[in-house]
Formats: structure tokens, sequence, C-alpha cells
């Protein structure tokens, strides 16, 4: 089986995307009949090439690596460039687009557009962006039923740890209690680093310094990024969509090194903990830091790692752990979806 992609957004992930369907692209054939064929690349910054027979992934690494760019990669017959995102998604022949864009965590956009119109052109949608998917993803499911095709994103929520694939396919049978994890990098780093010494400040600093933290890490330190995975989860395994105004959502930029010092006496620790649970008023979903005791199975997770931790009514509890981020995991959660559409 061949499948024809189109990647909209060429940044680290999607230059990593492309990396790894060249690694792979033997045993894929050989273990999947599985081949891909990446036909179009759009990039607001880096350039737009398309071409119907699939384009050589060797020249599009060496291009960008030249100096960040499309433009050096060899014009031949039937190559198109300059094709905006929407032309791309519109005109061109892939079967699925792969949306990877730097979108408004406010707005969801520009990723939403793009899948509506992938939907409408009868074009799978594999995402990696958590904004469209806890903001709307309920329609944007409907809208791909209604055109026959599939929508996925398991990159959402923990990169490339199967938070959401996972639970859905290999705890089918169970009823869902409680879901809680650590699903952001940045503060468990901060945290394991105030847990040995530094500030706030200092530890945030050091998370920059690594690239765990943005310039501007307001949605990390605030919780806003967990916020949204929460939501995500909400949804996926509770099958209720929660909004952001009913998630109290409170980060870590209030913990003092006086708050790290006292859990420490008490035998605890501090985590930033997502939590969806349900309750005799419904389902209920917060975002907040909460001192675990040393025994709880996600205060072991230091670092940048993530974790989240399932109750179930009929397993009990199953803890899966994993990066939460990084460009081969991220690219890997990419491939896991292309290899579940048929």
């Amino acid at each position: 089986m061949i499948q024809k992609i189109a990647l909209i957004g060429f940044g680290g992930v999607g230059q990593g995307v492309v990396k790894l369907l060249k690694e792979k692209e033997a045993s894929l054939l050989k273990k999947y009949d599985r081949q891909f064929k990446v036909v179009s690349i759009a990039d607001l910054y880096k350039g737009a090439i398309h071409h119907d027979e699939g384009l050589d992934l060797d020249r599009v690494i060496e291009s960008i690596e030249k100096d960040g760019t499309l433009d050096h990669y060899p014009d031949h017959r039937g190559l198109v460039r300059g094709l905006s995102s929407e032309e791309t998604i519109k005109q061109t022949n892939a079967d699925t687009i792969v949306e990877m864009t730097f979108t408004n965590i406010e707005t969801g956009e520009p990723a939403i557009v793009h899948c509506e119109l992938a939907f409408t052109h009868k074009k799978n949608v594999v995402m990696t962006n958590k904004g469209p998917v806890a903001l709307k993803k309920k329609e944007l499911e409907v809208m791909a039923r209604e055109h026959g095709v599939k929508f996925f994103y398991e990159g959402s929520v923990m990169s490339g740890t199967p938070a959401i694939r996972m639970p859905k396919l290999t705890l089918i049978g169970n009823d869902f209690i409680r879901v809680r994890g650590i699903l952001n990098g940045t503060t468990n780093y901060m945290l394991t680093q105030m847990e040995s010494g530094m500030s706030y400040e200092e530890a945030l600093e050091a998370a920059k310094a690594l690239g765990y933290a943005e310039a501007d890490p307001t949605s990390d330190v605030r919780g806003y990024d967990v916020l949204y995975k929460v939501m995500i989860l909400a949804s996926e395994l509770f099958d209720q969509t929660v909004t952001k105004d009913e998630v109290p959502c409170i980060g870590i930029t209030e913990i003092t090194e006086e708050d790290i010092e006292l859990a420490k006496k008490e035998g605890k620790r501090w985590k930033l903990i997502g939590t969806v649970e349900r309750t005799d008023d419904g389902v209920e979903a917060s975002v907040k830091p909460v001192k675990l005791d040393l025994t709880d199975p996600l205060a072991s997770i230091e670092g940048a790692l993530n974790a989240i931790t399932y109750e179930c009514d009929i397993s009990g509890d199953i803890t899966l752990v994993g990066a939460g981020a990084g460009i081969q995991e991220t690219a890997f959660a990419v491939l896991v979806d292309l290899l579940h559409i048929e």
C-alpha cells in the first residue's frame, strides 16, 4: 500500500518525520507492506515544494541542512514550488495531511482551518498540535467521519509515548475511574532541580539552557500546556467534553524553596499533576501542584520525563512512563498514526 503525504509545517518535527521515513523505508515495506511517499512540503518560512510522484527525501534533507530552506531542492520536470499551505491541501494528490504548524494555543489556528480543508477534500489528517484537538476535537471528528477519512493525533498528549492509543486498545473493557499524570517535561525538570537545591529562577534558566523551556515559558510554568492535554484525555477516555474555563489550573510559579523543603521533611515530593476523574457530580478535571508520597509511582519520575497513571475498575492502576517531547519521539507518534490509516 502506498500512502501519499503532505507535510504542512517543516520545523524540527517535520524534518524528523522525513528522516524517520527514510530510515525505516525498507523495514516498513518488509514488515507491513507499507510505502509512504512525501509528495508535498509547505512551510511559511522554509518554502514549499510538490511533486505528484514523490519528493527525493535525501535532496530535501540536503537543502534544509544547507541553509534551513527548501530553495536548494533541485528543479526537475513536474516539480511545483510556492504553493501555500491551503493550496497544498486543496490542490495536491496527497492522501494524508500531516499538520505540524505553529498553532495559536488560544484559537487552534491555523491548524483547525487546515483540518477542515483537508476533510472537505477527503484527505486524512495526522497532527501533533494539542490546541485544535483540545478545542475542537468532537467537531473535527464528526467532519472527518462525514467525509470518510481519518483524524489521528497521538502526539498531542505525550509525544511518542502512547498515552491515548495504549489505554484505548490494551485497557479495553475497563472503566477509567481516574487518570492523573505528569504531562509537562519542563516543569517536571524544574521541580527536580529545585529539589536538588536550585531556586525557581535558577531552575527555569537551566531549563531554558537545555531547550526544555521556551523563551516565554508561560504555557509550561502556569500549567496551560497540561490543561489542554487534560481536556484531550477527558474526551478520549471519559467521553466528556470539558472547556478550559471548567478546569481549575494552577502552575508551579508559586512553589518556593520552603515548600520544597517542607515536602522533603514530610517524605513527599512536589509534582505538577493533571487529573481527570469520575465523581458523584460527573467528570471533573484539574491541573495543580500536588505533594505526592514517595511511594506513589509518579513521585519517582524525574527530569523531563512524563508519566501517567490509569486507575481502572478491573485491572487496577497502570502507569505508563516515557518521553513527553522530542523530535524523534514526536516523529514516531506521526509514524504510528500513519500506520493506522488503511
